[in-house]
């Protein structure tokens, strides 16, 4: 009888070991890039894509101003009415190979026809706006996952809001809200002679039924803002109370009375003028009123603009 002799392949299972080990490696680096890294990358994804859309916002509001200013020169130029388009970027992109998640961004339209109790009241009012001024406004909302990391009610809530409302751009996130820039208001002191002039210029915008809104997915899908002159109206007068009914009256009141750059503070400090703000009506408002013995005098310009939002242009609308 013959006996086989058996030899064990040591180098064999070594090798089959190391593919395990190797393997093993290469999972728990994915799972720590997975659970620590993506976040992180993600977070700066998404607040460098709200640092885009804040630069947008703020083009604009550039935009509109400037076609605001060519339509009240009243020079009946074709130009003044042609339409000028600023895109917005509605969300940031996903990592590839990893699990991660794009941000949704939505762009929404509220025009003359839509701002119910929101609106700017003086008396006596101006006659092509006896019931108020419109406060009108275009919001971008993103729907973020990573950015930026409020706690509110022991829930993460990362979302945020640009709000072209009045002139100014307005942020709001879950934990608070604050005017990024201030709207078109500038003021003049005469208190020697008892006066104080404020200087006001009011973008009102007009919308187009089923181009009022826009959303979206992804860094490379931006949606565009057509926005062109229609007309406008001034009114000088002295008043006894301007009201702003807002629902971002927090931003407003602050851009008011800020003590390092709110538009109104010397005048307040030097009792010109004393600014409130009422939460208890609805909705919120920022009444600012002459202190005794001073005079409130208001000069706006109110300017009508068409807007459509997404794509196709906005139509001139004939006065």
């Amino acid at each position: 009888m013959k006996f086989k002799k058996l030899v064990r392949n040591n180098s064999a299972v070594a090798g089959v070991l190391e593919a395990i080990l190797l393997i093993a490696l290469v999972a728990i680096v994915l799972s720590m890039i997975q659970l620590y890294y993506v976040p992180i990358i993600m977070e700066q994804k998404e607040a460098d894509h709200m640092d885009q859309v804040s630069n947008q916002f703020s083009q604009l509001k550039s935009v509109i101003e400037i076609q605001a200013m060519m339509g009240t020169m009243d020079t009946g130029e074709p130009i003044t009415y042609t339409p000028m388009s600023s895109p917005v970027t509605l969300g940031s992109k996903e990592l590839p190979y990893f699990v991660s998640a794009r941000s949704y961004g939505q762009i929404d339209l509220t025009d003359s026809n839509d701002a119910g109790d929101y609106e700017i009241n003086i008396q006596p009012a101006p006659s092509e706006y006896p019931t108020g001024i419109p406060l009108t406004s275009i919001k971008y909302r993103a729907t973020n996952f990573y950015y930026p990391k409020d706690e509110v009610g022991g829930t993460i809530e990362p979302w945020q809001e640009y709000v072209l409302e009045g002139g100014g751009i307005i942020l709001k996130q879950s934990n608070g809200e604050i005017m990024r820039v201030q709207p078109g208001i500038s003021v003049e002191n005469n208190s020697g002679s008892g006066s104080i002039k404020i200087k006001y210029f009011i973008p009102v915008f007009n919308g187009v039924p089923g181009k009022k809104i826009w959303g979206g997915f992804g860094m490379y899908e931006d949606c565009y803002i057509h926005t062109n002159y229609s007309e406008h109206y001034t009114h000088s007068d002295s008043t006894s109370y301007i009201h702003i009914d807002t629902q971002y009256a927090e931003a407003w009141y602050d851009s008011f009375v800020n003590e390092s750059n709110g538009i109104l503070w010397e005048h307040i400090e030097n009792g010109y003028l004393d600014v409130n703000l009422i939460e208890s009506s609805t909705p919120n408002r920022v009444e600012i009123t002459p202190e005794p013995g001073y005079t409130l005098n208001i000069e706006l310009t109110i300017a009508e603009l068409n807007v459509q939002v997404g794509p196709g242009y906005a139509v001139r609308r004939e006065s």
